[in-house]
């Protein structure tokens, strides 16, 4: 894998990144307040929503003080008799406890209270206090510490145990969480559903590190000692029933006989609500119902220090393969790596929850995305360096070699590293006295020269496919069918061999009037041989073999004869154009050369009959050739 970023770029995106997932990372451990809190809030829910809800435990019941209740009893808050009315029928229903959500803190008429007095004495009753905080309170201390406590009245408070109804909500005012312990001096004090799910077990609850144990049951707790709530479902989702049928005298044995009763206000208009996953509007009798019975069946969330660790050795792992992604595979690959990384993750949390855990999903989303946009940045900015760099050097590359050769080479660094054996047409053409000429001129204008004859040559060659192979001063080889062979490779190298003439003499008459203007084209068509040639660390792709040097000889052949192009028989007819090359009227002569001593022989006239079989036979290492005579020749 390789990747446009330099070594210290990568180190330094390395190092922020974990830097960053780092602070992120401590600052969740740590339980402080940030902007990933509000993104996991809308995580939890999605979460929440997926796995759904769930049936919520037998063993609690609410008894609501509903519209029906208040409608009935005329008036809110009821008569304290009233409210003793209705604990008195809780108890004779045989639940073993009461949670009472409802703050009763002054006096109302002294009969009123001591019969509801009288009434909580009669069974194990918590009543709803509640924590007062104040900014200028500060204290280091594991729990919340509130600086006052709105207690019940006394009388009410001598019957019963004090339970604080405080919940945790989020920024978006979702109760979370439930502290289950108050720093109060002169002693704690518990939550209220703390002492309820100890009332309906009958066991003593005893803290621990990172929870709490009630009878053989151990609850995991998060910092400062919070339940993290799970949600059952919407409202009503625990066993509810109205305070009217109480009032009335119903039998609500079968609703009640054997449960802790959590009894609180649902009326409208009056009491605390809340927003939560399943339900805009929840009492609040029913989230302190919800974490009762989060402690009582163990379906509390877990979220303590050995998760929030998880969460922060994820957050980190999942920046650092985030930047490696994006900084060695290729961008767009990496992207979409990363991003199945990420949604792996979210899987991996939702799967998490469905098992009561509580994972973040938005600490390594918020840790790692920023590092990753910015490599992405900068890997974009350095593959647009790399790219120009890139093409520059291609650029000048194809200077030094044809730019099909570049192409192929650049797209397959292995080619031609085995030689390879094709078919290919060679052509080779050259200027007559350039010797001569270049002595007049001197070097640099000769080079002005060679330049311009360069340019006429490797243009009318790519027109129709050629390479330009080599230049040999005033002469150049090109090959058709390199580096990938087609049908019309013969045809274009014979037009390739007249336009050329055509090219070079029309300059040479507009730039260089009185010089010679004589050119000289030899082509042939056969195998070559295609490989690289030279050192290890510095090669040239040539093509070698008999082709290249018939071509070459015939080049000679057109100057012995004062002729313009000499073609072989074999490109002729690879070309199929035996009757064209007599028309148009051309001058043409035939004549055979020897493959070992170049000699010539068998001059005959443009309209020949071919020569007797017999004749032809007794000729060996011969190859027939066409002449095109120059127009002064």
């Amino acid at each position: 894998m390789k990747t446009s970023l330099p070594v210290w770029c990568i180190v330094g995106l390395l190092s922020i990144g974990a830097l960053w997932a780092g602070y992120l990372s401590l600052t969740h451990v740590d339980g402080a307040a940030s902007f990933v809190d509000k993104m996991e809030t809308a995580l939890l829910d999605a979460r929440i929503h997926v796995i759904g809800g769930r049936p919520a435990p037998a063993e609690v019941a609410i008894v609501a003080i509903d519209d029906a209740t208040v409608a009935a009893a005329g008036r809110y808050p009821l008569d304290r008799r009233q409210l003793a009315q209705v604990i008195d029928g809780v108890r004779l229903a045989g639940a073993t406890a009461i949670a009472i959500d409802m703050l009763l803190v002054g006096p109302t008429q002294d009969d009123a209270d001591r019969a509801l007095a009288a009434s909580i004495g009669r069974l194990p009753v918590a009543i709803a206090g509640a924590a007062q905080f104040s900014d200028r309170r500060a204290r280091a201390s594991p729990m919340p510490a509130p600086s006052d406590i709105l207690r019940p009245l006394p009388i009410l408070a001598a019957a019963a145990q004090l339970g604080l109804v405080n919940v945790a909500t989020d920024a978006g005012g979702t109760p979370r969480q439930i502290p289950m312990l108050f720093d109060v001096e002169p002693s704690p004090e518990a939550s209220l559903a703390l002492r309820a799910a100890a009332f309906h077990t009958g066991a003593t609850p005893s803290l621990t590190a990172d929870g709490v144990r009630i009878g053989a049951r151990d609850t995991p707790l998060d910092l400062g000692w919070h339940l993290s709530l799970n949600y059952y479902g919407p409202g009503q989702t625990v066993r509810t029933i109205s305070a009217l049928r109480l009032m009335n005298g119903e039998d609500v044995r079968g609703d009640l006989e054997g449960r802790l009763v959590m009894l609180g206000v649902t009326a409208t208009g009056v009491g605390d609500r809340f927003t939560t996953p399943f339900d805009q509007i929840m009492p609040g009798v029913e989230i302190l119902a919800t974490g009762v019975s989060n402690l009582i069946d163990g379906s509390a969330l877990t979220r303590n220090a050995t998760v929030r660790s998880i969460d922060a050795v994820s957050a980190v792992l999942v920046s650092v393969f985030g930047i490696a992604l994006v900084t060695f595979l290729p961008l767009a690959a990496g992207s979409i790596a990363f991003a199945a990384l990420l949604m792996a993750w979210l899987a991996v949390v939702t799967l998490a929850f469905g098992h009561f855990y509580w994972l973040s999903g938005a600490l390594p989303v918020a840790a790692s995305l920023p590092p990753v946009a910015a490599t992405i940045v900068l890997r974009q900015i350095f593959d647009r360096l790399e790219l120009r760099r890139m093409t520059s050097a291609r650029t000048a590359l194809e200077r030094f070699q044809a730019s099909s050769l570049v192409r192929r080479i650049a797209e397959d660094p292995t080619f031609l590293l085995e030689p390879r054996e094709l078919s290919a047409a060679i052509l080779f053409v050259d200027l007559a006295g350039y010797t001569g000429v270049s002595e007049r001129l001197g070097p640099r204008r000769t080079r002005d020269m060679l330049k311009t004859f360069h340019t006429i040559v490797v243009e009318e060659a790519e027109r129709r496919g050629g390479v330009a192979m080599d230049f040999m001063g005033d002469g150049v080889m090109v090959a058709f069918g390199v580096p990938d062979q087609h049908p019309q490779d013969a045809s274009n190298a014979i037009l390739t061999a007249f336009s050329l003439v055509r090219a070079i003499r029309s300059w040479i008459a507009d730039d260089r009037p009185g010089e010679p203007n004589v050119v000289r084209v030899g082509v042939h068509y056969g195998q070559v041989v295609l490989s690289r040639l030279g050192h290890d660390t510095h090669q040239q792709v040539a093509a070698i073999g008999d082709c290249v040097n018939v071509a070459s000889r015939l080049q000679e052949v057109a100057k012995m004869r004062a002729a313009s192009v000499a073609l072989s028989a074999e490109v002729i007819r690879a070309a199929g154009v035996e009757g064209d090359l007599l028309t148009g009227g051309r001058q043409y002569e035939r004549c055979e050369i020897r493959d070992a001593d170049s000699r010539w022989t068998s001059r005959s006239g443009l309209r020949t009959t071919p020569r007797p079989a017999p004749r032809q036979a007794r000729i060996r290492n011969r190859r027939e050739i066409a002449v095109e005579r120059t127009k002064d020749g």
